[in-house]
């Protein structure tokens, strides 16, 4: 597993507690950001899993 699958897990996560805190608090800039680094999560994971396939 290399640095770049662990960022986007990471960031997955991170967009997840935020949009669920954006829920909880009602504030909808928060949902939107939450949302947004969990694709970018899913994105990274993604450039991680291809980068792993090339270097086998």
């Amino acid at each position: 597993m290399n640095k770049d699958k662990v960022k986007g897990s990471v960031d997955q996560v991170k967009g997840e507690l935020k949009e669920q805190w954006g829920r909880l608090t009602d504030d909808q800039s928060q949902v939107a950001e939450g949302k947004m680094d969990k694709a970018k999560g899913k994105l990274k994971e993604g450039y991680g899993e291809v980068k792993d396939k090339l270097t086998d």
